[in-house]
This record gives C-alpha cells, sequence and structure tokens, in this order.
C-alpha cells in the first residue's frame, strides 16, 4: 500500500538575538496545528496519510527535526502552518532544510501566504497556499499523492463562503504534557465585521462572520475531554459577534463537560450583558478584548470606530462580577502617542485594574491597510521580517525616536504587574502569572511570547548559509500587499457585517 508522510510544523521565529524563540512549557497549543491536522483523511484515493504534528515553540532537543528528511518508502510532504510574517524567514529555513533532506513536498501557508506577494521564492522549491485550509489542503494532498506541487495554490476565493470546518482531534497527552495547561484551540467562527487598519485579520478571515455547525464545536470538545483537555481557548476573533454563541454556551451548559474556556470579544460586548451570565455558566475563564488605546481620537485614526474609552471600565465591572478574567490589550506607538500619552493610558488601565494586561508595540503588519500606507509614506525602516512581531519598533514614529517603544514597552509591563502585585499583596493573593509577567518583562522578553522556561537549541546563523543557496538571499525583500480577488471582494459586499459591526 502507498503512504504519503505528512508533516505539519507551526514554526517558531528567530528571537532579536537570534535564537530560535522555544520554551519548556507553551501557554498553549497552536489552533491551527490540530485544525488542518484533523482536515486531513486517512487516505487519498488509496494512498495512506501518515500525519506528525509539530510545534516547534515547545520541543525541547532537536530531534523532531529527524522527520523533515524523506523516507525510501514513502514521499514526504512539510506544510509549514499558520505562518505569520515574522515567522516567514523560519519557515523558509525549515523547508530549505528538508529540502536538502530529499523532502520532495513543501508547502507554507498561514496570513503571510494569503495575504503578501511570495513571488520572489517561487520555483525554488515550496509552494504557498493563499487560501483557508479548508479551500486549498485537499488539492495539496492530492498534488502531493500525484508527484507534483504546484508553485502557488490560489483558489479564486481565499474564503470557504459556508464554514465546514472538522471535529477537531485533541492532541496526545505527550503533546499536552508540552503546555502549561492542557488546552486546546478552537475555531468555532471566523471573520470580522471591523476595519481596523493595523489588523490583519480581515485580509485573512474577511467580514462576514461563518461559523461551523453547533454539533461540530460540540464533538470536537467531548474528545477533548476524552483526550485530557481541560481547557480550550476558542481563538476566533470577536466570539460575540458569532450568531449562534448563546446556542453553544447553551448546549456546552446542557453537555457539563467540565472544560473551562477562553474567548476573544471586541468591546461591544458591554452591550450584551446577558451574553455574560452564560459565558460564567458556560465555563469562561478569561476574555481577551482589545481595548488598544484610551484616546478616542487615536483610535478612530486607527479606523477601530467601535471602541469607546468611558465603557472599558463597565466592561471590566461585567467581567469582574460574573467571575470572569478580563484581559484587556494595549497597543502602543500609535501615531498620535507621546510618552506622556501612553503613561498616562498606563494610570488609566491601573485605575481598571484588570487581573491581565498586555501591551503591543504598533506595528505596520505586511498585507494590512496600515502597512501598505506606511510604505508608501517611506517610513518603514526595518528590512528584516523577524522584527515585525509587534516587540520591535520597525518605523519611524512622529515622536518616540529609536528604541523608545520598546523601552516603553517593558516598562508598561513592570510596572502595570507591579501594580497588581501591591493589590495582590493587600489579600495575600499573589497570582503566579502576575509574579512571571512582571519578572519575564523585567528580562526584556514579552510576557505573552509563548511559554516559559525559555531554551536556546538552535540560531539563525546555523541556516544562513542553505537560505543563501535556497533562495539567493539573507533577507527576503519587504512584500507587497495581496489585492483581494473580484470574488472574495463581492462575498464581503454581500454580506451584513457593516449591520453585524454595529451590534
Amino acid at each position: 500500500m502507498k503512504t504519503l508522510k505528512v508533516v505539519l510544523v507551526k514554526p517558531s521565529k528567530y528571537a532579536v538575538d537570534g535564537a530560535v524563540e522555544r520554551f519548556e512549557h507553551g501557554f498553549m497549543p497552536n489552533a491551527s496545528l490540530y485544525h488542518i491536522a484533523s482536515l486531513t483523511p486517512d487516505y487519498i484515493g488509496s494512498t495512506r496519510i501518515e500525519v506528525y504534528t509539530v510545534d516547534e515553540y515547545v520541543r525541547g532537543n532537536l530531534e523532531y527535526l529527524d522527520l523533515l528528511a524523506a523516507r525510501t518508502d514513502a514521499p514526504t510532504l512539510l506544510a509549514l502552518v499558520g505562518v505569520q510574517s515574522h515567522q516567514f524567514h523560519r519557515a523558509l529555513d525549515l523547508a530549505a532544510l528538508a529540502r536538502s533532506r530529499g523532502v520532495q513536498h513543501c508547502v507554507i501557508g498561514g496570513p503571510h501566504a494569503m495575504t503578501c506577494d511570495t513571488s520572489q521564492m517561487h520555483g525554488r522549491g515550496v509552494s504557498f497556499a493563499l487560501g483557508e485550509a479548508e479551500v486549498v489542503w485537499h488539492q495539496v494532498l492530492e498534488d502531493a499523492v500525484s508527484g507534483q506541487l504546484k508553485d502557488v495554490y490560489s483558489p479564486g476565493m481565499r474564503w470557504q463562503k459556508t464554514l465546514e470546518g472538522a471535529v477537531v482531534k485533541p492532541p496526545a497527552a505527550s503533546e499536552l504534557d508540552r503546555y502549561v495547561l492542557p488546552m486546546l484551540g478552537l475555531y468555532p467562527v471566523r471573520g470580522c465585521p471591523y476595519r481596523c487598519n493595523y489588523c490583519s485579520v480581515v485580509k485573512i478571515a474577511g467580514h462576514p462572520v461563518r461559523s461551523t455547525a453547533i454539533e461540530t464545536t460540540m464533538e470536537s470538545l467531548r474528545r477533548a475531554k476524552a483526550g485530557g483537555v481541560r481547557y480550550i481557548a476558542f481563538v476566533s476573533d470577536n466570539f460575540n459577534k458569532y450568531p449562534n454563541a448563546r446556542d453553544l454556551l447553551e448546549a456546552m451548559i446542557e453537555a457539563d463537560l467540565g472544560l473551562r474556556f477562553f474567548c476573544q470579544c471586541d468591546t461591544h460586548v458591554v452591550n450584551q450583558p446577558e451574553l455574560f451570565e452564560l459565558l460564567q455558566r458556560a465555563g469562561c475563564f478569561e476574555m481577551f478584548i482589545g481595548v488598544e488605546s484610551f484616546n478616542r481620537a487615536t483610535l478612530k485614526a486607527a479606523s477601530k470606530f467601535h471602541n469607546y474609552p468611558e465603557k472599558y471600565a463597565r466592561l471590566a465591572g461585567l467581567c469582574r462580577d460574573h467571575g470572569i478574567r478580563a484581559h484587556f490589550s494595549n497597543i502602543i506607538g500609535f501615531a498620535e502617542d507621546t510618552e506622556r500619552s501612553i503613561l498616562d493610558g498606563l494610570e488609566i488601565l491601573k485605575g481598571l485594574n484588570p487581573p491581565v494586561a498586555s501591551f503591543y508595540v504598533l506595528t505596520p503588519i505586511p498585507g494590512t491597510e496600515q502597512y501598505d500606507d506606511f510604505m508608501a509614506q517611506g517610513v518603514i525602516t526595518e528590512r528584516n521580517l523577524d522584527r515585525f512581531d509587534t516587540t520591535c519598533s520597525v518605523w519611524t514614529h512622529p515622536t518616540l525616536p529609536g528604541g523608545e517603544l520598546e523601552r516603553l514597552l517593558y516598562h508598561c509591563y513592570v510596572d502595570y504587574y507591579r501594580h497588581l502585585m501591591r493589590q495582590q499583596s493587600r489579600h495575600d493573593e499573589f497570582s503566579e502569572f502576575t509574579i512571571f509577567c512582571r519578572y519575564i518583562a523585567s528580562q526584556g522578553i514579552h510576557p505573552m511570547a509563548g511559554g516559559t522556561g525559555r531554551l536556546t537549541l538552535d540560531r539563525v546563523e546555523d541556516y544562513m548559509a542553505l537560505r543563501r543557496r535556497t533562495y539567493g538571499f539573507e533577507h527576503a525583500d519587504l512584500p507587497t500587499s495581496l489585492d483581494l480577488s473580484a470574488e472574495d471582494r463581492a462575498f464581503n459586499q454581500s454580506s451584513d457585517w457593516r449591520k453585524s459591526a454595529r451590534a
């Protein structure tokens, strides 16, 4: 019987010091990795598909690289999944390593391939998937079985109009042990009705809010529970915009699986107080909310019209009243920001006192409207995609030169979690996570980087010669953004996303 070996890898990134970023234990398994594994059939025709999954962030040794080699008894397909721009060089290097070891097929998918021009790399032994996995993955597998991948998988539409999804198989117990918590990420819904100019979600998932069948999600939850998973991350953006959110939460309450979950909501959830009770009863322990700025004018300049800072206090209160940990995400370095405005925002945040806060440097992510604007203005100064990771300053800010934004980033982290420690000391309730965030930030490491116990096993220098031989460069050119196809534009315009955005 013929066999195709499929190796699914979520690549890490190269940190500022050149090390491949990896950890002893990760915070959360990558949702795309296990989603695509679950989309993979057992057979293509008479060919058996043999699947291996690797989350590179949590590999404590380099033995997994042995998978990136051809076998005499089966062709091998290496798929680099969920690749963002700051992970692109690492993905290219892993593909080059695999090709040098005789691997026949390599494909890169995810946000960068979907939204950026990759033609500089075409014809060099790596393919690129320009659509969602549901749209292109089966064709990639069929071509690997038949013996030849295309340079580009461009299906016309990036998105599946009706999201079929998949029942997700949980990671094996040995994989779950690599994470701080036994957690699984799921996508019950995709799409975003907003147009924030710095965000790539609308280019990756589109405006229409699409969801899988509730029973599909419930079966994933049942399998997760049976497989030893205790926590779920609904990694979909704007969970509160999911038309069937209440039905799903009620199904979870009825099933009583005992799974705690994390979700992301936009700030308009403050207008849905009845949803908080359902979230609490269904087991929600944390809500990630992109507050981003405390200045309404700044938010409007970024086309984030749906955020009203005067409502943030009520939002924090609704979470607190329902036993849900509010996680307020903050961006520093908007063009309107000054050091004074950033520090003033930090004091406002302390007054709101969310149990979790994260901070990120404004980064023009390739593929976004903001990136295109900054490129046209000639203000992007960084040429290495590794730095486009929301921790580095990569453009000329009007008032904050050089490394000031990086300094302020870690100051905000240290100062805010110092504030939380003082609050907690009054009740003798020190949170390990609070202590961790303050300590890690004081070391100049982003607390949300991906895990605990940073490891250095290999570095970019170990792969640079191979990169030069394979692709002819040390750093890929900064890409131009891909336009939406006519079909994608029509799909966006056909939905009632504007009404949804106002809800």
